[in-house]
């Protein structure tokens, strides 16, 4: 019998093709043998000529050559070129909305999900990650950073030899090596064939005949082959006839041209077409496009109705507007994890910003979109402590471009910094909880940036919440220092300001310092301080039961596992009432622990399965890992020795985005160390490193998936496993465990 092919699984986050990819086949054929030949290609051209969706097909045709089947015969064989080029993935970077040139590499890291909560630099981040991977990296929309973009890949392709860049932008990024393929126009045969498709779609009823062939084929002379400018053509066809668009296509050509009717530059002709849709918009529609310019990237529609909508726009009319601007092919809609969101193409976005800007209302617009902004991180820090926390993180990670482009409108104004220190601090459950730590400090330095505090009283709340926050993510990043440094100035402040609430606040996360750097006698005193003003304040949210996991965990690593079951227990109850995950996750960690000392493996393994799948959810890599590492213990507790050693490995590649392995601490480096010594004691230490090996290349989503599945039911091991010590013998329960750093692990300040 002949065994079917073996379907690969290829990494990656290419976008699906919602609406078809019309003609260009020799185009999509050559640009494939331009990548077998060079590792840096550029596809250039003016706005609307197609750019994005040739490099795209370009890179779907790549991920599926990469995916292709295993047949079993190849399994002594050469391996197929195109699986071995791009078998870590094809993944995409849109650079379109990114303004500020330090957030270049935050976008790249974050287009290739990657979570890093350390302190380095995220060019760092991104060499390492690429050294030793094989890769398409597809970049577009970079011409407003074309000098950082093109200083970026150059570092990258030199110091990452199995990677390869594809890239799309009006200009090329002038690198050596750089192959630059200038894209022309759509023939007249694909030009009318893409008008007729996208004309069909919006119009059902709509059908080439012998009556408007030629006068389809004149218009898209007229546009000389633009896609978008067809597409925008095709918005119109579903209310005026071939003849009637060509018509006022004529006279805005001779407009523009002063009568000559000859053939017209393709930037002209773009902006003829877009300019021509902007005439035969209504006023109310000309309004809208206008300041719907103001958004970066997506947008919804409570957020149009509130920026756009005034005494000369009524709130009620937007619906209805955009709607319109969506069938004109003005306006893109798209389904989102965050529900249906509209974009706005680049060239219909600048055009809008420039007439917003002839109308002298650009500045009010983009103070409007601020305050919505802040509204809305407002409302998302709320509802983080609530049965919505995982909609709240996929609406926040749709909104980042519009949030970044708030906290640059507040930095833009000087006597506004108190505005961007309240946002970059209400964010703080975006940056700690779903793994965006190097962004969040990239804007709480920028925002406390040579303030004094000398903003005003009235201001100064906003100022101490950035400072303590600024305090919590620098201690998850290792950096001790400066974490101590923020944490002090807000605990000052707030005895000056009488803030109870600030003073909380750092005092929590002077004790979370004291944790991760082991002295847990200290970290108890702060910890349970900190719980106590809570509570005179009233406050009560996910740092308040984060507060509480963490003395429990000072508890436990002292032997004390009551009292951390009583603490974890009762922060259970609330979560699963309140509907919070994100902090639940954290006391499922020290109650599998405690499970796993009294022996209940299976109760251990529950709780940190339910672990996992919650910090993989928000992206809280320092959740992840710990639980992994955890339940890699439990694992070769039940037997499994050889499955042990492949999730330790599995996390090493994981420690590297936390910083030092475990914090550089001996308590939470117990387990690890435990589970290292048994698994190699059962293996023998070159099947031990077997396993770890093929642990350390297993993908994330593969290694949580493995961990929640478990392992195979009939244990490797064989003879019986002694049961795991009492916590009065670990090492992780007395402070004699820093002595017991794995080798090289680097000594100083703790890392979170």
């Amino acid at each position: 019998m002949r065994q079917r092919p073996i379907p690969r699984r290829t990494p990656g986050n290419l976008p699906s093709d919602l609406s078809g990819f019309v003609g260009r086949g020799g185009e999509l054929a050559e640009l494939g043998r331009l990548l077998d030949s060079s590792r840096l290609v550029t596809v250039t051209g003016a706005g609307g000529v197609g750019k994005t969706r040739l490099v795209l097909a370009a890179a779907r045709a790549a991920a599926d050559a990469a995916a292709g089947p295993v047949r079993p015969s190849d399994a002594g064989g050469p391996a197929d070129p195109a699986q071995e080029r791009y078998c870590d993935g094809v993944w995409l970077a849109e650079l379109a909305s990114v303004r500020d040139p330090a957030l270049l590499e935050l976008t790249l890291a974050e287009a290739l999900g990657l979570t890093d909560h350390t302190a380095r630099p995220p060019r760092t981040v991104l060499a390492e990650h690429l050294a030793e991977r094989r890769l398409l990296l597809v970049l577009d929309g970079f011409e407003q950073l074309v000098d950082e973009t093109a200083d970026l890949v150059r570092d990258l392709l030199r110091r990452s030899p199995g990677l390869r860049v594809l890239a799309a932008g009006r200009r090329p990024l002038t690198l050596d090596g750089e192959l630059s393929w200038p894209l022309a126009p759509l023939d007249p045969e694909e030009a009318l064939a893409l008008l007729i498709e996208r004309t069909a779609a919006a119009d059902p009823a709509f059908a080439l005949t012998e009556a408007n062939r030629a006068q389809l084929a004149e218009l898209c002379a007229r546009l000389d082959g633009l896609p978008l400018a067809l597409e925008l053509a095709a918005g119109r066809l579903r209310t005026l006839s071939p003849a009637q668009v060509l018509s006022r296509l004529e006279d805005r050509f001779a407009l523009l041209t002063g009568g000559s009717r000859g053939a017209l530059p393709r930037h002209r002709a773009l902006r003829t077409a877009i300019g021509w849709s902007h005439e035969l918009c209504t006023a109310g529609e000309r309004l809208l496009w206008a300041r719907l310019s103001v958004f970066a990237g997506q947008f919804d529609l409570d957020a149009a109705e509130y920026v756009c909508a005034g005494p000369d726009l009524p709130v009620d009319s937007v619906l209805d507007l955009v709607g319109e601007l969506l069938g004109q092919s003005l306006l893109v809609r798209e389904e989102t994890p965050a529900g249906v969101r509209y974009r706005m193409l680049e060239s219909v976005r600048i055009y809008g910003a420039g007439w917003l800007e002839s109308l002298g209302d650009a500045r009010r617009l983009r103070r409007r979109h601020r305050d919505w902004y802040m509204g809305l991180a407002t409302w998302c820090e709320l509802d983080w402590f609530s049965p919505r926390q995982e909609e709240v993180a996929a609406l926040v990670e749709a909104e980042l471009p519009n949030l970044r482009l708030a906290l640059e409108c507040c930095l833009d104004e000087p006597d506004e910094i108190h505005l961007g220190q309240y946002l970059a601090g209400t964010l703080w459950f975006f940056w700690a909880g779903c793994g965006r730590l190097t962004e969040g400090r990239h804007w709480l330095d920028r925002t406390l940036e040579g303030d004094l505090g000398l903003a005003g009283a009235e201001y100064e709340s906003s100022r101490l919440k950035a400072l303590w926050v600024l305090g919590y993510v620098a201690a998850l990043q290792g950096d001790a220092v400066a974490s101590m440094s923020a944490l002090y100035e807000c605990r000052d402040g707030a005895a000056r300001s009488e803030n109870p609430v600030a003073g909380a606040y750092a005092v929590h996360r002077m004790g979370c310092l004291s944790l991760v750097s082991d002295d847990m006698t200290r970290a108890g005193e702060l910890l349970g301080s900190a719980l106590e003003r809570y509570r005179e304040a009233g406050e009560l949210n996910s740092n308040v039961l984060m507060c509480q996991v963490e003395l429990a965990m000072a508890l436990a690593f002292q032997g004390d596992l009551a009292g951390a079951l009583s603490l974890c227990g009762e922060v259970r109850d609330i979560c699963e009432e309140r509907g919070e995950r994100w902090t639940k996750a954290y006391a499922l960690y020290v109650l599998a622990y405690a499970a796993l000392d009294a022996g209940g493996t299976a109760e251990a393994r529950r709780l940190l399965a339910e672990c996992v799948a919650i910090n993989h959810t928000f992206r809280d890599l320092v959740g992840l890992v710990l639980a992994v590492e955890l339940l890699a213990l439990v694992t070769v507790a039940e037997g499994h020795p050889a499955e042990a050693a492949v999730l330790q490995g599995a996390t090493e590649p994981l420690w590297d985005g936390v910083g030092m392995r475990l914090f550089g601490s001996g308590y939470f480096n117990a387990p690890r160390l435990m589970c290292q010594e048994r698994a190699g004691e059962l293996l023998g230490a070159e099947r031990y490193a077997s396993c770890a090996r093929h642990g350390r290349t297993l993908p994330l989503d593969a290694l949580v998936e493995r961990a929640l599945r478990g392992p195979e039911p009939v244990p490797v091991a064989a003879g019986p496993l002694p049961r795991p010590r009492p916590a009065a013998e670990r090492a992780m329960a007395h402070p004699g465990a820093k002595s017991r750093k794995p080798a090289g692990s680097p000594e100083g300040e703790p890392a979170g």
